[in-house]
């Protein structure tokens, strides 16, 4: 039982810890899916807390899941993880049986589960935490006491950590379509061959005051004596969906751009704000000195945003500067950047650069070969932050292996 216990408890922590990490990094995306559960279920007097929600929770996880890494305040943590199951299990149940979202968000957008995976995953994770829980009695303290207070101190900081970077700048792993590298006309097509999405049909009639059901295959076409009543469409097998399916931007007079701005060559700068009542003055400086510096060299300026007439106007006569804006989805733009305004440089078409507004280089249009200085920054990013997510699970992975105490 001992080895069960050890094993319960690693596989607790690593779930935990990987969910509340990838969340906690984009907690806008964590936000907006609370959002989407309060809208499901009728709580919209919710909304305003959606992203303190998403701050707790990721926060939370990430906690729970380092103190049964480290081995610090074991019992409480033992308490916490079976109370967080204990909620999330039965909840998952429901939003399987009753699909009110598609995914829950559990891992963020680093990896999509249905709803029924889910709940069958935290079954699991709930046996594991059971388990961890009825043992907790017999769970030696790690360290002394004072250790323990200061090294869950530094635990509840670094929980907080990555949620707080991410409220303030891009996600510092990017899962989500509209990534640096890819091609935006290229991730919209459909391949040749790519199976479309399967439905049934189900067809109800009428006669003698009782509704009946059918299908394709029986309904009474040829009986008078029936009346159509209503059809709906079951989706059976979901077909291929593009990565990117819902991108559109047209000008405000309602003329489509979408293809202007991801087929056309050589640069393209799109500024991206869901809402411009909520871009602050220095957000909106930021993006007028891009929007002249691209003009200045030539290259091509939007602003994407889902706003009405009357904010774009506000913001043309506070920067004295006539904007090119353009009109999209919120919930794509939402997508795009959890930055308001967030910027994004094109290049034929493909996405070379990503910032959020207090990211943007100073040294953009500093360079003469602006594509070649792009590459080179993100190679040197990239080898970056490879490098300490090594180092961090090589740390990690001599933590997991030394003894049990």
């Amino acid at each position: 039982m001992k080895q069960v216990v050890i094993i319960s408890r690693y596989l607790l922590a690593v779930v935990f810890i990987f969910s509340g990490f990838v969340k906690g990094i984009d907690p806008m995306g964590s936000a907006y899916k609370f959002h989407d559960y309060f809208m499901a279920f009728h709580m919209n007097f919710m909304q305003p807390l959606s992203l303190a929600f998403a701050f707790i929770l990721c926060a939370a996880e990430l906690l729970i899941g380092l103190m049964l890494l480290y081995g610090v305040n074991l019992r409480i943590a033992a308490w916490g993880v079976f109370i967080f199951m204990l909620a999330f299990t039965p909840l998952t149940l429901i939003l399987a049986i009753f699909n009110p979202v598609s995914d829950c968000g559990c891992f963020g957008d680093a990896l999509h589960l249905t709803n029924w995976q889910t709940f069958f995953k935290n079954i699991v994770l709930l046996s594991a935490a059971y388990t961890f829980f009825r043992y907790r009695a017999s769970l030696p303290p790690s360290f002394g006491e004072k250790k323990q207070s200061a090294m869950f101190a530094v635990l509840c900081v670094v929980a907080f950590l990555p949620p707080i970077h991410g409220s303030l700048h891009e996600p510092l792993y990017d899962f989500r379509p509209f990534h640096v590298g890819v091609n935006i006309h290229q991730a919209m097509i459909y391949p040749d061959g790519a199976p479309a999405d399967v439905y049934k049909t189900k067809l109800y009639y009428k006669k003698n005051g009782e509704v009946k059901e059918f299908d394709e295959s029986n309904y009474p076409w040829q009986d008078s004596s029936w009346t159509f009543v209503d059809s709906k469409f079951i989706l059976v097998k979901k077909g291929y969906t593009p990565p990117i399916s819902n991108f559109s931007l047209h000008s405000v007079d309602g003329v489509d751009l979408t293809d202007t701005i991801i087929q056309s060559t050589g640069y393209t700068f799109l500024a991206v704000s869901p809402q411009l009542e909520k871009a602050g003055v220095k957000a909106q400086e930021q993006v007028k000195n891009i929007f002249m510096g691209a003009t200045e060299r030539g290259y091509k300026f939007y602003w994407a945003t889902a706003s009405s007439g009357e904010a774009m106007e506000k913001i043309k006569v506070n920067s004295r500067v006539e904007l090119p804006f353009v009109l999209g989805d919120e919930v794509t733009l939402k997508t795009i950047t959890r930055s308001n305004p967030g910027l994004i440089l094109i290049y034929n078409g493909t996405i070379i650069g990503k910032w959020g507004w207090r990211d943007i280089p100073e040294q953009l249009f500093k360079n003469p070969d602006l594509l070649a200085w792009q590459l080179n920054n993100q190679r040197l990013i990239a080898g970056n932050r490879l490098t300490a997510t090594l180092v961090l699970m090589l740390m990690l992975a001599f933590i997991a292996l030394k003894p049990w105490k």
